[in-house]
């Protein structure tokens, strides 16, 4: 091998080496929210950081009265529902070192992609809805009727993991049944293993709950993919259109002619038009190709110099004859040998024989 070849597969390998990392770092942005893709995702993911962060590293008792006054309990539901509900979902349960941050990251960039951000932000916040009254509600049912103690109407529930499972439970119809199954695997495992060892009643039941209802959301997410893939589509076509050269009015081998109203179209040397292919404009519209121009038949002229009383070489009346203006012979009464005579009734006789 010359030096040459070598320098030529090391450049080559380089060039490859260089395209995989291109390709992988392009997949991975894939898997994270941007500004574009999924801004829903990016925002609330922003959100979420920053209280996690607070949560870590903020004064302790400040970040326990902040947790418990946005709790989801019993009591607060009662109270003010509306801020609770949404005073929650802004905290992260573990915190930074929490395995649902990037789930939440991960599986609402996936949905949001191909759903959109307001479809996503529905099934999140439907999930965390419904996961959170059914569990609580219960709660201050069996307070009521003595079942469990008044404190229980004051336990501390927050956290993104009945929204988060309700994205999932959504995300999973989106997937090719391969990817599809892994994930409902994955989750269900979760729930079953939670229903199993039931430390926690409320996120054990909740979980579930929370999955099936993302299920249920199926039809809605199917519906926002298949209208984000028609607008893909749309976009890419419109883009394609905008670079196109657009086709001339007049085909290149169509003569670029329009026939006058009330008069044959004239042609080349070969005849009258009409025998080829023509054109004709019609009002408001472009013109299209006709294969014959309309001829209108012409009046009647009389011959130049034929007067109307000349006798038909057959007994008959010679009346106005339709000719075109090239008479043949000379004009009668123009200079003619016979003085207009002789030489007319011979044309004449000649025209009226055609």
């Amino acid at each position: 091998m010359t030096p040459v070849d070598a320098d030529e597969r090391a450049g080559a390998g380089a060039a490859a080496s260089a395209g995989r990392r291109r390709r992988a770092f392009r997949a991975l942005g894939r898997l994270l929210p941007s500004p574009k893709a999924a801004p829903f995702t990016l925002v609330y993911g922003l959100v979420l950081l920053g209280t996690a962060v607070y949560a870590d590293l903020g004064d302790e008792a400040t970040v326990n009265q902040l947790l418990r006054d946005s709790s989801t309990d019993a009591a607060h539901l009662a109270d003010n529902p509306a801020f609770v509900l949404v005073a929650s979902a802004l905290w992260v349960a573990g915190g930074l070192y929490s395995a649902y941050g990037v789930a939440f990251v991960l599986v609402l960039t996936a949905l949001e992609r191909r759903v959109g951000g307001a479809r996503t932000a529905g099934v999140f916040l439907l999930g965390h809805v419904l996961a959170t009254l059914a569990t609580e509600l219960p709660v201050a049912g069996a307070v009521a009727a003595g079942q469990l103690p008044e404190a229980s109407l004051h336990r501390l529930d927050y956290g993104i993991s009945f929204g988060l499972m309700a994205c999932v439970g959504a995300l999973s119809g989106l997937l090719p049944t391969p990817g599809r199954w892994a994930l409902l695997g994955v989750a269900g495992a979760m729930c079953a293993q939670d229903l199993i060892e039931l430390v926690d009643p409320l996120s054990s039941w909740g979980h579930p709950i929370a999955l099936l209802t993302g299920l249920a959301c199926l039809p809605l997410v199917r519906e926002g993919a298949r209208r984000a893939g028609r607008a893909g589509t749309a976009a890419a076509g419109a883009a394609s259109a905008d670079g196109a050269v657009p086709l001339p009015l007049f085909p290149p081998w169509l003569p670029r002619q329009y026939a006058p109203p009330r008069a044959p179209q004239e042609g080349g040397p070969g005849g009258p038009a009409g025998r080829g292919v023509g054109e004709e404009p019609f009002e408001g519209r472009r013109a299209e190709p006709v294969r014959r121009a309309p001829v209108e038949p012409e009046a009647a002229r009389d011959v130049v110099g034929v007067h109307d009383g000349l006798d038909h070489a057959h007994g008959g009346e010679a009346g106005g004859v339709g000719v075109p203006p090239q008479v043949p012979g000379p004009v009668a009464g123009r200079g003619g040998t016979d003085g207009g005579g002789e030489q007319g009734r011979r044309d004449a006789d000649a025209l009226q024989s055609r």
